[in-house]
């Protein structure tokens, strides 16, 4: 993390402190008074119902050695060490941009639909293998959580790998400003943010902001079978690598064989390399291979690649496998989903043929707009015969099951409004050997089913 005085970061965001306080020093950077730890910087952020100023004295009394504090701000205290600016969140933003300078870290910023995380922690296991790494952690991607990222990167971090998260224009821009990426890796473009972007065109729009902070000499690695993207990169100076399914791209899989717990496949590129990952989905082998392409780009060698690969640890609740007390496995991938995600859950469970029964559990997917009914109604009329069980939950999930009874059944779909009612109904059905993949956007909570099995 950031250890400076409180002059030298006074010079990182060109701000002003007392003469007096010149030598305090601070370690590591807060914005929340619940995770101060001895010596950090708090950073008072203004939202629309709160003022992080007014919890100043209790970040010192907790610990804090230091605080930003606007200069239009009332009654700063008195005798503590402050470093006057004009805005908090934008010191916050350059002083993160500073420090990094300052590292010599390589940088990966990742964006994308889906997949942005699984991507993220694939490249770090990868790159980990050779190098020090430091990853974004939980949802810190956004214009407060990158900086906070950066900041709290070890001195001797080598490779810094940036998740880049958005929901409207400008955002990705300023974040890609910031990390200043070596490689910037655009894993899809799927439906996320429709309500807010109006149109896949839109979306792809914004994640190609990525490339407005891609260092000259830097790479951008994209999904080649995405129409958008291409019709997009054309007009960028940067060198380009693609990935995806097509034999067009410069990273595919030429052979694929699901296990029952991994993916095996084989890459035709430098010769024949065989990875085995221990995630399940196709997807999944796609988002492997942006995080192969960027440790390539970075020295790692393929047999380094295979060991990152068969090493990797997902954050949770993004294909968290888990066994129920009936003995049924359980796949939790209920961090969020978009229709992009939820056909490739799909496909993923009706391609288990060993299990007893097949069970779907989704719930409502979020932020897709005036075409949301019929985006959940088109979810459901994917589900075939190869899905014993659908149980649906939520308002809008209410059209998926409505789709989905067109294809097998009204005895075999089910609505759920309640989720204990949900719950209770998903026991009666499950049996061992029995396969349930969970999946809903974040809002849902619907790892609150993953817990009560």
């Amino acid at each position: 993390m950031i250890k400076r005085t409180l002059a030298e970061i006074a010079a990182m965001v060109e701000g002003q402190i007392h003469d007096s306080m010149r030598e305090v020093m601070v370690a590591g950077v807060t914005n929340d008074t619940r995770k101060i730890t001895d010596a950090n910087l708090f950073v008072p952020l203004q939202g629309e119902r709160s003022n992080g100023h007014d919890h100043v004295q209790q970040a010192f009394e907790q610990g804090a050695s230091a605080s930003f504090w606007e200069r239009n701000q009332p009654n700063p205290p008195e005798g503590a060490p402050l470093i006057f600016v004009e805005d908090s969140l934008k010191a916050l933003q350059q002083l993160a941009k500073a420090y990094l300078s300052e590292l010599g870290a390589k940088v990966i910023g990742i964006t994308g639909s889906n997949g942005k995380t699984t991507t993220k922690d694939m490249t770090a296991s990868i790159l980990g293998t050779k190098y020090r790494v430091h990853k974004t952690s939980g949802n810190y991607n956004n214009h407060i959580g990158l900086p906070l990222t950066v900041l709290a990167a070890p001195e001797d971090t080598e490779m810094l790998i940036l998740e880049m998260g958005m929901s409207s224009r400008g955002e990705i821009s300023l974040l890609s400003k910031i990390g200043q990426p070596d490689a910037a890796i655009i894993t899809n473009i799927g439906e996320s943010h429709l309500l807010d972007l109006g149109s896949r065109e839109g979306i792809a729009d914004a994640k190609m902001e990525i490339v407005e902070g891609l260092k000259l000499d830097g790479v951008l690695i994209y999904n080649g079978d995405e129409p958008l993207l291409l019709d997009r990169i054309t007009d960028t100076a940067f060198r380009k690598i693609s990935f995806g399914r097509s034999l067009t791209n410069d990273y595919f899989p030429a052979d694929i064989k699901p296990g029952q717990d991994a993916m095996n496949f084989t890459v035709e590129k430098e010769g024949t390399h065989t990875f085995a990952l221990p995630v399940l989905g196709t997807h999944n082998v796609l988002n492997s291979l942006a995080a192969i392409a960027v440790g390539r780009e970075m020295g790692i060698s393929y047999e380094e690649i295979a060991k990152g690969l068969q090493e990797l640890k997902l954050t949770n609740m993004r294909m968290e496998v888990s066994f129920g007390a009936n003995g049924e496995k359980i796949i939790n991938d209920a961090y969020n989903a978009s229709p992009t995600s939820v056909k490739a859950a799909i496909e993923l469970v009706k391609g288990m043929t060993d299990a007893a029964k097949r069970i779907l559990v989704l719930g409502d997917m979020l932020e897709l707009g005036s075409e949301e009914a019929e985006y959940h109604y088109k979810m459901g009329e994917l589900i075939t015969d190869e899905i014993d069980y659908v149980l649906a939950y939520g308002n809008l999930s209410l059209k998926l099951a409505e789709g989905a009874k067109n294809n097998i059944g009204d005895n075999r779909v089910f609505h759920f409004e309640d989720k204990q009612a949900l719950i209770q109904k998903l026991k009666e059905l499950t049996e061992p050997n029995a396969l349930i993949l969970v999946k809903a956007s974040r809002g849902m909570r619907l790892e609150e089913v993953v817990k009560a099995l």
